[in-house]
């Protein structure tokens, strides 16, 4: 009975890592290098900032609107569908965490911003 219970609790343990790191179909990935030359043809892209409105105002890449995590999926419609989403945080796990809600609210192109504002440099 032990031994079942282990491997339960093992599978679990296993499926939640799998789910936390295991990058979600749809989402690209770009560090602060590739930012920039998102940022020098952003084209049709909507750039958006979830970090709180305090950071934000302490420092803030220009172009990029302030939309905090706890509210984007109120605000989500303020976001066009038919465009590509560049999603940005001070380190990329909160940018992280906002692309995946933007995939299940039907957002088909998002891109998040690995090491956030802590690696940009402009």
């Amino acid at each position: 009975m032990g031994t079942v219970f282990n491997l339960i609790i093992l599978g679990f343990i296993v499926w939640f890592l799998y789910q936390r790191f295991v990058p979600v179909k749809g989402i690209k990935n770009i560090n602060a290098a590739e930012l920039k030359a998102v940022l020098n043809n952003k084209g049709n892209k909507q750039l958006i900032d979830v970090r709180t409105p305090n950071e934000y105002r302490g420092n803030h890449i220009k172009d990029f609107k302030n939309i905090p995590l706890n509210e984007l999926g109120k605000r989500a419609q303020e976001l066009s569908k038919d465009k590509e989403v560049v999603v940005i945080c001070q380190s990329g796990m909160r940018s992280s965490n906002a692309s995946k809600a933007l995939k299940k609210l039907g957002f088909n192109e998002i891109t998040n911003v690995k090491g956030g504002m802590s690696s940009w440099r402009e």
